[in-house]
């Protein structure tokens, strides 16, 4: 023992020098590491270099767990969570609701994102159909952002009136001549029941004697074009529309047979004013508006792409009727 402590001995030798007698210290070099050993400085730089390569190498694996293998809930999560659950009718969640429904949805990413891990998403055509509607919907709502003015509207409104004017109407008698009981001459003789009711009223006598049993109405009050087309057909339905009111016209052709008409009254269609439609006119042109962004936004996609398809004689192929008569030689 020489009474001194370990600082001490240390200190006394920084200040001596190494001992000459002593083969561990000849040259200074074990001396120096060892003093090298005990600087804290040198301690902490070591530590440093070890967490940086040890960071290093662990940084793609982390990063890797930590974009696709974390799953955060955000608050505006959760409210929709609770709006779901409110949407079906149900009261207010308890914190049990809560519990199951995070438990849910935590279930439900975490086979969603097992299921892309293994490629379940590829070529499926369910999972194309709905990526390709959701992006059609996107595209949609990107198109709505726009607010027309009222200016936009009413310009719009004055090039499209037709859009808005509601449909003619009409009011009429008819007399039926049934191709069925009447065979071949049936034209004729509802020309000749024409000539017969000329210059008579509605209400005159000789109807009574003209004229077959029809399977549905006699008289049509206030019906569209496209009411009367239903039951008569189209070329009936135009032509009706021009007779004069008030006086026996035809013979007219439907679906059904002929008919000498009396027309009560004609109803024009009528532009309302713009003040009394706006919302309409605004819900119109919302809907060409989409449309029309769908349709210039898919061109503009469409471009980045080079569609390749089989040559014209396969396709011609497809469209053959390759089936097989049974029996043919």
């Amino acid at each position: 023992m020489t009474g001194l402590s370990q600082r001490e001995e240390v200190r006394l030798e920084e200040r001596v020098g190494p001992d000459q007698d002593d083969p561990a210290s000849v040259g200074g070099t074990p001396s120096r590491l060892r003093r090298w050993g005990r600087e804290p400085l040198l301690h902490f730089l070591l530590i440093g270099v070890v967490l940086f390569i040890g960071y290093q190498a662990l940084q793609p694996e982390t990063t890797g767990r930590n974009s696709s293998n974390r799953i955060v809930l955000t608050m505006d999560d959760l409210r929709q969570l609770r709006a779901t659950w409110l949407a079906q009718g149900r009261p207010s969640p308890t914190h049990e609701d809560m519990r199951r429904l995070i438990e849910n949805k935590v279930h439900e990413e975490i086979f969603y994102r097992e299921a892309l891990a293994l490629g379940l998403d590829k070529e499926d055509i369910i999972v194309k159909r709905r990526l390709a509607q959701k992006m059609e919907f996107l595209v949609q709502d990107l198109a709505a952002l726009h607010d027309p003015t009222t200016e936009e509207l009413r310009a719009w409104f004055e090039k499209n009136p037709d859009r808005f004017a509601p449909p003619p109407r009409v009011s009429f008698h008819h007399l039926y001549f049934s191709p069925d009981r009447r065979g071949p001459g049936v034209k004729k003789e509802a020309a000749s029941a024409r000539e017969q009711l000329n210059g008579k009223p509605l209400n005159s006598p000789v109807l009574s004697t003209l004229g077959d049993p029809f399977m549905f109405q006699d008289f049509y009050n206030d019906r569209t074009p496209d009411q009367v087309a239903a039951v008569f057909g189209t070329t009936f339905a135009e032509t009706l529309l021009q007779l004069t009111p008030r006086s026996w016209e035809g013979p007219i052709e439907s679906g059904l047979g002929w008919h000498v008409v009396w027309v009560e009254a004609h109803t024009p269609g009528r532009t309302p004013a713009f003040e009394e439609i706006e919302p309409d006119i605004k819900a119109q042109w919302s809907e060409e508006q989409r449309i029309e962004s769908s349709r210039r936004t898919f061109e503009a996609m469409k471009a980045r792409y080079e569609v390749v398809l089989p040559h014209a004689p396969a396709i011609d192929d497809m469209t053959a009727d390759t089936t097989e008569t049974k029996g043919a030689p």
